[in-house]
């Protein structure tokens, strides 16, 4: 309403609720801007103050597009509404309320609500309900109007670019300001600032966009995060493969991606040769490369992990800094085991996911446990036994360890039952990261098998594993978890030696070569500028350890050492200083 008393040429969208409020998607014919947000907000108070009912009454699709003959966008959705045969609702805007001392949740500061009309016009939406049957319901200290941005109608960027504005909306004022603090700490810790602001990534117009690219203190990063995984599995018995970025597209037509995943990138028209085609996810790589081996039940489990990149077709609307980008690369496995040793690796994948979030300072996590719906079988392959028992088993190991959880019924993929594990990062907020499924589907797609103990051929279960998820979506998530000050153990560079003047030079080049000894990842500024200056910079980097190096420390063989947010540390030998970091 506040939209098209402003723009009453304003085409509409769609407007649905999200976690924390809403949003809605308008075609505007002039641009918006953050700055017009506050009168918005404005008329939208008014409204509310005006006590406006809303009714609702479900319409036929003929009477819809009548309704809605000047917006497209509407009679787009009516047109598939139809099609579906979805039950079409409308709600619409009456006459102001005008009576003595409305009451409406506000603050006692407020005005009084002994109000006159407001000048509002009709308003009709198509809305599936439930809704607010007066605006006055609406508690004017709980929402926000907070940003804008674009987004193509549908999400498809062939189709027409719509201006979106989105809203907080939450039931008490503590709620909201709760909100508006975490939104506020997130802007503070936004990746894509600080990736460039600490030289970690860039992401290059001439490159492409969701194409990250990594500055050394990146690359860096991200291999100790890797190399961390990678040991970390390679301990419990799991075996490193590798695998080609390109593929033949039969292999895809054999999985069901050429047919079902919309983000494949277009294939490779080859003279005289198949179509290849980037690879968009790993799965039929491991199962051909099990394929080309006979196993027997000896073998089982067969555990296979890589660390490699895929290609998504992502939509450039949907694209954002590291988190959603069109090349990730997954920590991924698959163990390929039978019936009987369900259990067994479930529980070393639970032990590994625990460990390694505890590590990175994710302590806060639930499991969802999604499983199939009982009244639909026929959405499911596989043995129902193996369905019951796998639920069972992945509902048993997660409540022993008596870790937070929420069963979904009917949220399982048609190949098996699956965990995800939901993360709360250090200002509270939701992000989905490891992974686990059981799959029915692939091995009988890819005709898998190994010997049983009394000879017959039987189908492995594979278990498809992720920890990270995904690498850069990971390290998005990780710098602003840390807002860029990592533990010791995960900064690029550890250390670093400021050295005051040019006599200190070779007692500081000493210096910088016993650290790298110890395989401390250092930095050395020699530059001829105030140690004053050297030590901003260095703390603007958030490097953990910065040693200064004067006259005094050469000749005293000492580091006067100044410790990231705790400043001066006071003089030490570099024996000393080892031993201070060696917990570290």
């Amino acid at each position: 309403m506040a939209v098209l008393k402003k723009f009453p040429k304003a085409k509409l969208g769609i407007g649905p609720v999200i976690d924390t409020g809403f949003y809605y998607d308008f075609k505007l014919p002039v641009p918006l801007a953050e700055s017009d947000l506050p009168e918005l907000e404005a008329t939208m108070r008014e409204l509310i103050k005006a006590g406006i009912p809303f009714t609702g009454e479900k319409t036929t699709a003929p009477a819809a597009k009548k309704l809605f003959k000047n917006q497209p966008f509407k009679l787009d959705l009516i047109k598939e509404f139809a099609k579906e045969k979805k039950e079409l609702t409308v709600y619409t805007t009456g006459k102001p309320v005008k009576r003595e001392g409305l009451r409406v949740k506000e603050r006692k500061s407020s005005p009084s609500r002994n109000t006159s009309p407001v000048t509002h016009g009709s308003f009709t939406d198509l809305c599936r309900g439930g809704h607010v049957t007066n605006t006055s319901e609406v508690n004017l200290d709980a929402f926000r109007i907070t940003s804008i941005a674009g987004a193509y109608w549908r999400g498809d960027e062939k189709n027409a670019q719509l201006t979106r504005i989105y809203g907080a909306a939450f039931a008490t004022k503590q709620e909201l300001d709760a909100h508006l603090t975490q939104m506020e700490e997130a802007r503070k810790r936004d990746h894509r600032k600080l990736g460039k602001d600490l030289e970690l990534f860039t992401i290059i117009d001439g490159v492409g966009p969701g194409l990250p690219l990594f500055y050394p203190n990146g690359a860096i990063l991200r291999r100790v995060v890797e190399n961390y995984i990678a040991e970390l599995q390679e301990s419990r018995g799991y075996m490193p493969i590798w695998i080609p970025h390109i593929t033949r597209g039969e292999l895809y037509a054999i999985s069901g991606h050429l047919d079902k995943f919309d983000a494949m990138y277009p294939p490779m028209k080859l003279k005289g040769e198949a179509d290849y085609y980037l690879k968009p996810m790993n799965c039929p790589h491991f199962m051909m490369l099990y394929q080309s081996r006979p196993h027997s039940y000896r073998d089982l489990p067969v555990r296979y992990a890589a660390t490699t990149t895929n290609y998504r077709y992502e939509k450039s609307g949907e694209l954002s800094g590291l988190t959603r980008v069109r090349s990730l690369t997954q920590d991924d496995c698959h163990v390929f085991a039978t019936p009987g040793q369900i259990e067994g690796e479930i529980n070393l994948m639970l032990d590994m996911i625990a460990e390694v979030y505890e590590k990175f300072g994710f302590k806060d996590f639930w499991v969802r446990i999604s499983t199939h719906d009982p009244k639909n079988k026929e959405q499911y392959i596989g043995d129902p036994k193996v369905w019951q028992e796998s639920e069972s088993i992945l509902d048993r190991l997660v409540k022993k360890r008596g870790w937070k959880n929420q069963t979904v019924v009917g949220e399982a993929a048609f190949y098996g039952p699956k965990l995800d594990f939901i993360f709360k990062d250090v200002i509270g907020r939701e992000w989905q990261l490891s992974t686990i499924q059981l799959d029915m589907n692939l091995p009988q797609r890819f005709g898998l098998t190994f010997v049983a103990e009394g000879g017959e051929k039987q189908e492995p279960i594979v278990i498809h594993r992720a920890i990270l998820g995904s690498t850069e979506r990971f390290l998005g998530i990780l710098i602003e978890h840390f807002a860029g000050a990592f533990p010791f153990w995960l900064a690029p560079v550890q250390v670093g030696v400021l050295v005051v003047t040019d006599a200190a030079k070779p007692y500081a080049a000493e210096v910088t070569a016993e650290l790298k000894k110890h395989g401390i990842r250092t930095m050395t500024d020699e530059r001829s500028e105030t140690i004053g200056r050297k030590i901003r910079e260095a703390e603007l980097k958030k490097i953990p350890y910065l040693l200064v190096i004067g006259e005094r420390e050469a000749q005293a063989k000492a580091v006067a050492v100044r410790e990231r947010g705790k400043g001066d540390q006071g003089q030490m030998s570099i024996e000393k200083f080892f031993d201070s970091i060696a917990k570290e």
